[in-house]
């Protein structure tokens, strides 16, 4: 039965060598298996851009996308807050397309909405200003122009701010709006709704509107790796 599989916040990094083993074997097991693999977001825990061809973890991630693109599976990929400056160059060398955030698609017959998640955390106000502002074209290339180093420097103090920031919220605040979530429900027709970001996996029923819809929140994957696999019959979570 053909399948599309789901990943969200696994935030890759040199520090996480555990983590980025799991994502590895994932690629050449399962992955292999599906029709499509999508990556809604957070892939790594930063981008300094595409042309950091010097980063070996850039590199090899590209490279193992590009081995499972060219094994079978079509690969999407969404940003997330977190990779937000990943551009075409890196689709072009991961053998993936970039998807817009929303994106319908029909799903092995079922209509599904998928987002990254942030914007539907509409009770952090603080965040969705930052969101905007690092979105912005004039503020991505004023970064990009900068040397690498440089980059970093500025990437490694709003990393600093953001721990900084998050002492002072909520768990609540940090969540999705229920009205968010049932207003992007219905904006687009009352579809499946698969997204990440919260790093609160979950399987939510809404009803919008007398319409029931099915809401899959994805799991990070700081401590352990999983995915969501959807085919005709619906979606499950899978731990690695």
């Amino acid at each position: 039965m053909s399948a599309s599989l789901f990943i969200s916040d696994l935030h890759l990094a040199p520090e996480r060598p555990r983590i980025l083993e799991q994502f590895f074997r994932f690629l050449e097991g399962p992955a292999r298996e599906a029709d499509a693999l999508y990556v809604l977001g957070d892939l790594f825990e930063h981008w300094l851009g595409d042309d950091n061809h010097e980063d070996p973890l850039n590199r090899v991630v590209a490279e193992a996308f590009a081995t499972l693109a060219a094994a079978g599976p079509a690969v999407y990929f969404m940003h997330g807050n977190r990779d937000v400056l990943v551009g075409e160059d890196f689709a072009r060398r991961a053998g993936a397309r970039l998807l817009a955030d929303p994106t319908t698609v029909d799903l092995h017959g079922t209509r599904t909405l998928l987002m990254h998640g942030d914007t539907l955390c509409t009770d952090d106000v603080e965040y969705l200003k930052f969101r905007a502002y690092a979105r912005h074209p004039a503020n991505q290339a004023r970064f990009l122009g900068q040397p690498i180093e440089a980059r970093r420097a500025e990437m490694e103090a709003l990393r600093v701010r953001n721990i900084d920031a998050k002492q002072g919220k909520t768990a609540q605040i940090m969540d999705v709006n229920a009205a968010a979530v049932e207003q992007a429900l219905r904006e687009a027709g009352y579809p499946r709704l698969i997204h990440g970001h919260t790093h609160r996996p979950a399987k939510h029923l809404h009803t919008v509107d007398g319409h029931a819809c099915e809401r899959w929140v994805l799991a990070d994957w700081y401590e352990n790796g999983s995915y969501l696999r959807c085919d005709e019959s619906g979606c499950v979570s899978v731990a690695l």
